[in-house]
């Protein structure tokens, strides 16, 4: 027997009305003769960043053992249910130069400095993200995302003597041209999702005020493939589309509650009110925009450098760039790592809901890879060793987690960056300041 097609084209999408909406992965989107031997087809990889900003409580960070034997200190703690998939470095060295914060932002995935400047002669290197970018996103609609929860400062707080570009953002498409965060879930939606086809604002409104969601639109299209499915593909749709009406729902939400006056700091329309359901919200788009295939890279800058949110919902009205100048004070060390423990366990709910997705053989977690840190340790000195980093995921099958590895203080950075693009199948060496690799992903 020859079997040569797919049941369903991969690319299958629903269309209504000014809307497509992209298809999870289905079993009917498995190989034929995948189907007939009853294997499963194997997921694709991906690559997602999440930056944490003013830098870590290293000593509620670190790990007291290496190796395998490792307990998960305060701060990691939150990632205990997912040990196995969890690989805590140690040492690593950005290098040297581009500003205090400017500099922990830009070299953490370029290992490049930023040029000294506050006008228009940025330059930097390209950033991994754009690399695999590259590499990964020749089948999908999208070669990444860039999602912030900050809005940019182009005249604020921003390292003297650099251009605010360096500590807006952590990735640069080419040495010369550092991309924006989007901070704004409705916009997120629509770059994956699509509107009304224009980007005039009186255009995009009338289309809001129909209140005609974009499940709404092919309803009709949904209906007529669910009766093509089997039970698993669509129970599978299912889950999808209710995920995809709860976001929606959310932004609706955000966008009601845009004009209420809000303790916090005046944000723009369709970023939710509290830091807890913007990131929840932000997060899920990115699984949205992997589970979907529309991009397989994702890059996530939880604060910009310099960042003065507060955390009132956690009990912390201190402004948080001010309070990572401890003076080495252990009550404000011990709220830094308030902090700092609250972007682990909104990460952790993340990986969460990826390892609970299914994907292929496994799920997305099994088949992504993410990098999890931030571009200075200890940030009363601004100090720019011993990056406090982590891998999680399973890389396709080649990280093996559960293990504290520490590297000596002159180990580049940039050697982890070669080898998470060895670990995703786009080689590249050197990159940056790099002087080698770390055999991170194949260690017993």
């Amino acid at each position: 027997m020859i079997i040569t097609r797919k049941a369903i084209p991969r690319r299958t999408v629903l269309r209504g009305l000014g809307a497509a909406l992209a298809l999870p992965l289905l079993d009917g989107m498995v190989p034929a003769l995948s189907a007939v031997r009853n294997t499963p087809a194997r997921g694709m990889r991906r690559f997602g960043v999440v930056y944490v900003p003013n830098g870590m409580a290293m000593e509620h960070w670190t790990p007291a053992a290496t190796g395998r034997d490792f307990a998960f200190s305060p701060i990691l703690q939150p990632m205990a249910p997912h040990r196995d998939r969890t690989l805590v470095l140690t040492g690593l060295n950005p290098g040297p130069g581009g500003g205090a914060h400017a500099g922990a932002s830009t070299k953490f995935l370029t290992g490049v400095p930023g040029r000294r400047t506050d006008g228009a002669e940025i330059q930097s290197g390209t950033s991994i993200d754009q690399l695999l970018g590259q590499a990964l996103g020749r089948e999908t609609q999208l070669s990444s995302l860039e999602l912030g929860l900050d809005s940019r400062d182009f005249a604020g707080s921003c390292d003297a003597g650099f251009s605010c570009a360096y500590t807006n953002t952590i990735s640069w498409r080419n040495p010369t041209t550092p991309l924006p965060m989007e901070n704004d879930p409705r916009a997120v939606f629509e770059r994956l999702f699509g509107d009304s086809g224009s980007t005039d604002p009186a255009v995009r409104r009338t289309r809001l005020d129909e209140d005609r969601s974009i499940l709404d639109s092919v309803t009709e299209k949904a209906a007529d493939l669910e009766r093509g499915l089997g039970p698993g593909d669509r129970q599978k749709l299912a889950q999808y589309l209710d995920a995809v009406r709860d976001v929606e729902r959310r932004i609706r939400m955000a966008e009601d509650q845009s004009d209420r006056d809000l303790p916090l700091v005046q944000q723009p329309a369709g970023v939710p009110a509290t830091f807890q359901e913007h990131m929840r919200l932000m997060f899920d788009l990115q699984l949205l925009a992997w589970q979907t295939d529309l991009t397989r890279v994702a890059s996530f800058m939880v604060g910009r450098e310099i960042s003065g949110r507060t955390y009132p919902e956690i009990g912390i009205p201190d402004a948080h760039h001010p309070l990572s100048h401890h003076l080495d004070d252990p009550a404000k060390i011990a709220t830094m790592s308030k902090i700092n423990t609250y972007h682990v366990s909104l990460f952790a709910e993340f990986v969460d809901r990826l390892r609970s997705t299914p994907d292929g053989d496994g799920s997305l977690l099994d088949h992504s890879l993410l990098l999890y840190g931030a571009g200075m340790s200890n940030s009363n000195a601004h100090a720019p060793v011993n990056l406090p980093v982590m891998l999680v995921g399973g890389a396709g099958g080649g990280l093996k987690g559960g293990r504290h590895l520490k590297y000596a203080e002159d180990t580049p950075m940039a050697n982890l960056l070669v080898a998470v693009m060895d670990a995703l199948g786009a080689p590249m060496d050197p990159i940056g300041n790099s002087n080698g690799r770390l055999d991170v992903l194949s260690l017993a």
